[in-house]
């Protein structure tokens, strides 16, 4: 019997197994996302080393994000996630094993870090494309919004149970619980028939096809201004993992309970988020289903600085997490749509590159205010910025793109 539209995706087999795997996986990955914040507190006591810690972890995107998205349009894409999975279940093996045995150091934590985002910059765009080749383009948006509603229910499930965890057993359990949790996903890609063979092997160099893949999103006005838009987003406001442990012990005089209800609230308001897209159709106007969302999580992120009670801080993360999965989704689906097969890998490594890739400047910038002027003042500044940088890139793109191209800011 045929799925709810909203459900529409789940009705491919592989999908299915691939979206099963990813949930288990990823309330895994949203456990140890949690306790290293909270293990890095523990080991140095200096939101600057936390927020350098997020720099580390995601300076791998900025590196090598184009050099991934030209290696993912080359190779089958379920052995490709095969292969970048199993190196985040050792991953996250090693760091059970470091704090288990009470011999885990800072520097362990950063060096495992940089190991994680370098297995997850080749990661994040082999599996985003993969979705296109196991459900179709005429599935894709219900598909994007179900793999995010499953990212973001994890994230309410994992840091959850993960502030529960370390609160009365300590942080080795959640990366424990975490390596297990990408056996699932490994039997599902195990189980997969879909290869994701290239749909065009490129004949020219790595470097060649990086230099196409450029080409054509700065000369597509479309994908440009999304890409811009993710960038101005993500080093300003996305910085959450800096911002709600800070948030919640130097603020609100929190444990690491209180930080995984933040942490849980912010999920919660995804999760809606990611429904509510995955009911809709094709995206509408750019402007409105990407601005929109973009102006509402620089707002909020911003008002944080005046919050200073655990149920109003709850509730402004709860509106951030809706308006952030709206603004994620949309972004990735009018990019995926938009993009060629043949190139599709490319414009997703330089989307994960504006997204991911700049997160080191956000978390180093965050980081460094929050050390020097409070967490309030950084809250401030950086959903200050955020407003700013959303309201000038749209009135730039509306003035040069819309002259050039009057049909583009209209209804899709």
């Amino acid at each position: 019997m045929p799925l709810p539209a909203g459900l529409r995706a789940l009705d491919h087999r592989d999908f299915r197994l691939f979206w099963l795997g990813q949930l288990v996986s990823l309330i895994g990955t949203w456990m140890q996302t949690t306790a290293q914040s909270w293990l890095v507190l523990e080991l140095t006591g200096s939101p600057f080393k936390l927020g350098l810690l997020g720099t580390l972890q995601f300076a791998p995107f900025l590196l090598f994000s184009l050099v991934a998205g030209a290696i993912t349009d080359r190779l089958p894409k379920r052995r490709l996630l095969l292969l970048t999975q199993t190196g985040l279940l050792v991953q996250a093996a090693t760091l059970a094993a470091l704090v288990g045995t009470g011999h885990v150091q800072y520097w362990h934590v950063a060096l495992l870090a940089v190991l994680l985002g370098t297995v997850t910059t080749l990661d994040l765009p082999a599996r985003q494309t993969f979705v296109v080749d196991m459900v179709g383009k005429e599935s894709l948006i219900n598909a994007i919004a179900l793999n995010s509603a499953a990212f973001n229910g994890a994230r309410v499930v994992g840091p959850a149970v993960a502030g529960l965890l370390v609160a009365r057993y300590g942080v080795a359990l959640a990366f424990l619980l975490n390596a297990g949790s990408f056996l699932a996903v490994l039997a599902a890609l195990l189980a997969i028939r879909t290869e994701g063979v290239p749909h065009h092997r490129p004949r020219g160099t790595v470097r060649d096809d990086v230099r196409t893949g450029i080409r054509y999103a700065l000369r597509t006005p479309l994908i440009a201004l999304i890409l811009s838009l993710v960038l101005g987003v993500s080093v300003f406001v996305i910085n959450y993992n800096v911002l709600v442990p800070l948030l919640a012990r130097d603020v609100l005089h929190g444990g690491p309970d209180t930080f995984g209800f933040l942490m849980a609230a912010l999920g919660v308001g995804a999760v809606l988020g990611a429904l509510a897209v995955a009911t809709r159709g094709r995206p509408g106007s750019p402007l409105g289903v990407v601005v929109a969302p973009a102006l509402v999580l620089s707002a909020a992120t911003l008002s944080l600085g005046v919050v200073h009670r655990v149920w109003l801080a709850a509730t402004v993360l709860f509106v951030i997490g809706i308006a952030q999965i709206v603004f994620m989704t949309s972004c990735n689906t009018i990019l995926q749509i938009t993009a060629p097969d043949e190139l599709r890998g490319r414009v997703m490594s330089l989307y994960a590159l504006v997204f991911a890739g700049v997160i080191p400047i956000g978390s180093f910038l965050i980081g460094s205010l929050a050390e020097t002027l409070g967490v309030s003042a950084a809250c401030l500044t950086g959903g200050g910025l955020g407003l700013v940088s959303v309201l000038a890139l749209t009135t730039l793109w509306q003035r040069s793109a819309a002259a050039r191209f009057p049909g583009l800011f209209r209804a899709q």
